[in-house]
C-alpha cells in the first residue's frame, strides 16, 4: 500500500497501542516491586496523608481526625491485625489509637518507641510488618502519628484492586484516545492531502498546449512547497526548451523555403537546358544547412555526449588537419600553440603550419573533460568560421591554456551590433566568402554548455578570438 494517508494512520495506531502497552508494562513493573523499600514508601505516604487529616482544639490537643477520615474508620477495625494507628505526644502517652490488640504494638519494638521521623519494622502474628512515624507540629508541641501495616494487605490491595482498576483506566484511556484522535486525524489528513489532489489534477491538465501553466502553492503544505516549487521550475525549463525549439523549427522551415524555391527554378531552367551548375550549387547549400541542423539537434542533447579526459592539443591539430585543404585555398595558414608562453606574434603575416610531427613534443599536454567528437566539432566550426573571415596571407592561431582556448583571426573583425548577435541561429557575418547556413556558432554554443563552459567573443586589432573558458 503506497498510500500516505493510509500509512499515517498505521503509524498512528502503532503509536497508540504501543504507548499503551508500554504503560501497563512499566506499571506491572512498578507493582511487582514488593521490596522493603517500595513498601516502606507506600507506608510513608499513607501515614502522611492520614497526619494532614488530624484536627485540633483551640489550645493545640489533637481531638481526632476530620469527617472523611472518620467515615473510613470501620477499615482499622476490620483489618486490626493488619493495619493500626495511633499517636503519641513528646513523652510517648498514647492520645489516640485504634481498636488494635496491644500486642500488635508491644510487637512493633524499639523501632517504634524511638519518638522521630522514619520507618521501622517488626513481625507480628506471623507476618512482615512495616510502620512509619509522621512528625505533626502544632502550637509548638509535637505529635508523633505512627501507622503500621502487613505486607499482604498491601499485596491484596496492588494485585487485587490496584492493578485491575489500572488496567481497566488504561484500556478505556487507549480505546478513548485511538477513536477521539483516530477521527481527528483522519479528517485532518483529508484536509491536508486535499490541495494536493487539486496540485496533482492541475499538473495533469498542463500539455504542450498550456505549458505556460504553473502550480499554485497557496494551499499547499508548507513542506511540500519546495517540491512545488522545483517542479515549477522544471517547468520553466520545459517551456523554454520548447519555445526554443518552436522558434528553431520556424526559423530552420524558412530557411529551408529559399534554397528548395531555388531548385524549382533550376528544374525548370533545365527544361531548356540551362542550370546544372547553379542547381549543384543549391543542392550542395541545402544539404549543408540539413547537416548542421542534424548537428544542432544532436549537440543540444546532453545525453550523447560522452566525457573523458581529452587532449585538447590533440583535438586541435586534428580539426587543423581536416581543414588544411580548405585553409590552404583560401590562402589561410593555421598554427596550434599548446601553452601561453608560446603564443605567435599578432604580426599579420603568414605563419608556418604545424604538421602534429613536427611540433614540440616536450611540451605536456592539456587535458580536459570532454566529448571528444563534441571539442573536435567545436574547434572545427571555430575554425571554419574565422577562415571564412581571415584575409588571404594572414594566420589562423588555436592557443591552448590549462583553463582556456582561444581561435584568433586577423580578419576585419565585427562591429557592436554583430557582436551581439553572433550566436544567434542563422545569423551570417558581412565578411563571409561562402553561403554558410549560420549554425555553426550556434553549434559551438550548445556544445560549450553541455560542457558547462563559456563561449565569447573579444575584438582584437586586428580580428576576432573565440574564447572557451572552463568553469
Amino acid at each position: 500500500m503506497k498510500s500516505l494517508a493510509f500509512k499515517v494512520m498505521v503509524a498512528y495506531v502503532a503509536g497508540v497501542v504501543l504507548t499503551v502497552v508500554t504503560l501497563a508494562l512499566v506499571f506491572k513493573g512498578l507493582t511487582s516491586l514488593r521490596g522493603p523499600l517500595y513498601f516502606d514508601e507506600n507506608i510513608a505516604e499513607f501515614a502522611e496523608e492520614l497526619a494532614e487529616k488530624l484536627e485540633f482544639d483551640a489550645s493545640g490537643v489533637p481531638v481526632g481526625f476530620n469527617q472523611q477520615e472518620r467515615q473510613r474508620d470501620w477499615m482499622f477495625g476490620v483489618l486490626k491485625d493488619d493495619l493500626a494507628y495511633r499517636l503519641l505526644d513528646a513523652s510517648g502517652r498514647v492520645v489516640l489509637a485504634s481498636s488494635t490488640p496491644e500486642a500488635f504494638w508491644i510487637a512493633s519494638g524499639p523501632g517504634a518507641r524511638q519518638l522521630k521521623q522514619g520507618s521501622f519494622a517488626f513481625e507480628y502474628a506471623g507476618q512482615p510488618m512495616r510502620g512509619a512515624t509522621e512528625v505533626v507540629v502544632r502550637h509548638g508541641r509535637s505529635w508523633y502519628l505512627q501507622l503500621a501495616g502487613s505486607a499482604r494487605l498491601f499485596e491484596l490491595f496492588h494485585l487485587d484492586f490496584a492493578l485491575p482498576f489500572m488496567g481497566i483506566g488504561m484500556l478505556l484511556f487507549g480505546s478513548t484516545l485511538l477513536l477521539v484522535f483516530g477521527v481527528c486525524a483522519y479528517v485532518m489528513l483529508r484536509r491536508v492531502l486535499q490541495p494536493l489532489h487539486e496540485v496533482s489534477s492541475s499538473a495533469a491538465a498542463i500539455s504542450p498546449r498550456s505549458v505556460h501553466g504553473r502550480l499554485q502553492v497557496d494551499r499547499v503544505p508548507t513542506e511540500i512547497v519546495p517540491l512545488v516549487e522545483s517542479f515549477n521550475r522544471a517547468l520553466e525549463r520545459l517551456e523554454r526548451g520548447y519555445r526554443v525549439q518552436q522558434e528553431f523549427l520556424g526559423t530552420a522551415a524558412h530557411e529551408l523555403k529559399t534554397p528548395l524555391a531555388l531548385i524549382r527554378a533550376q528544374v525548370e531552367l533545365m527544361a531548356t537546358g540551362q542550370g546544372p551548375h547553379m542547381l549543384l550549387q543549391d543542392v550542395e547549400h541545402m544539404t549543408r544547412q540539413v547537416q548542421q541542423l542534424l548537428l544542432l539537434a544532436e549537440a543540444s542533447e546532453t545525453q550523447n555526449y560522452v566525457f573523458a579526459p581529452t587532449d585538447v592539443g590533440g583535438a586541435a591539430r586534428e580539426a587543423v588537419d581536416y581543414l588544411t585543404r580548405m585553409s590552404t585555398a583560401r590562402g589561410v595558414v593555421l598554427d596550434v600553440v599548446v601553452g601561453a608562453a608560446d603564443r605567435p606574434e599578432d604580426s599579420g603575416q603568414p605563419g608556418r603550419l604545424h604538421e602534429p610531427d613536427k611540433l614540440d613534443k616536450s611540451q605536456a599536454p592539456v587535458m580536459w573533460d570532454a566529448d571528444r567528437a563534441a571539442l573536435f566539432t567545436l574547434l572545427k566550426n571555430l575554425l571554419e568560421n574565422a577562415i571564412q573571415h581571415a584575409p588571404a596571407g594572414s594566420l589562423v592561431s588555436v592557443e591552448i591554456e590549462a583553463d582556456r582556448l582561444s581561435v584568433r583571426d586577423r580578419g576585419p573583425g565585427v562591429t557592436p551590433l554583430q557582436l551581439s548577435r553572433m550566436f544567434a541561429r542563422f545569423w551570417r557575418g558581412a565578411h563571409r566568402r561562402d553561403h554558410g547556413a549560420g549554425l555553426g556558432l550556434a553549434i559551438c554554443q550548445e556544445i560549450a554548455e553541455a560542457h558547462g563552459w563559456t563561449l565569447s567573443a573579444q575584438p582584437e586589432d586586428p580580428g576576432l578570438r573565440m574564447v572557451v573558458a572552463k568553469g
